[in-house]
């Protein structure tokens, strides 16, 4: 009896070890996990004031080779954060006119350019809303909850940018030196 349990652990890592081994065979990667973006290095130019510069920096550095650099002349690609807004809306109210919920948006819009201005990636947007449920009783803490949730929503639109940008070809990122007729 102790033969076919002391075989039975080898049994199950020989055969997890064999999974993980067809897993990285056809190219899974856990998401989120992106090593390399088309160009070495990259700018990012956010408005001023808003956290979503340093959000998408500090991504980029921690998930890619890419390197973040400190002027346009020194960049292979340009990303243009064009706008980041938070708003909210009354989703329901109660009987009593008072609000039971609130909708909660975040907006960003971004476009890639190379230095020199040229559109490698056209403007896009993303936007990204949770609901807030509120009670009078609970202002403070609906409002910590509130910027806990805009934190999280920019945080998932910075690893949305960074997958966009991963899914530019190379042939994009590079500009056209082919003579024109």
């Amino acid at each position: 009896m102790n033969s076919k349990h002391s075989v039975l652990p080898h049994f199950f890592y020989l055969a997890m070890l064999f999974m993980l081994f067809l897993l990285t065979a056809c190219g899974f990667k856990l998401r989120g996990q992106i090593s390399t973006l088309p160009f070495e290095t990259l700018y990012i130019a956010a408005p001023p004031g808003h956290t979503i510069g340093s959000d998408l920096r500090r991504a980029v550095d921690a998930t890619t080779t890419t390197q973040i650099v400190d002027s346009i002349e020194e960049a292979e690609a340009v990303l243009q954060v064009l706008n980041a807004s938070n708003e909210r809306r009354i989703l329901s109210l109660s009987g009593g006119g008072r609000v039971r919920e609130f909708e909660l948006i975040f907006k960003i819009t971004t476009r890639l350019v190379d230095n020199k201005g040229i559109e490698i990636m056209p403007q896009n947007q993303i936007t990204l809303m949770r609901i807030l449920p509120f009670l009078d009783a609970q202002i403070l803490a609906k409002e910590a909850e509130e910027q806990m949730l805009y934190q999280d929503m920019q945080a998932d639109a910075v690893q949305q940018i960074i997958w966009r940008l991963s899914t530019i070809r190379k042939s994009q990122a590079e500009p056209n030196t082919d003579p024109v007729n």
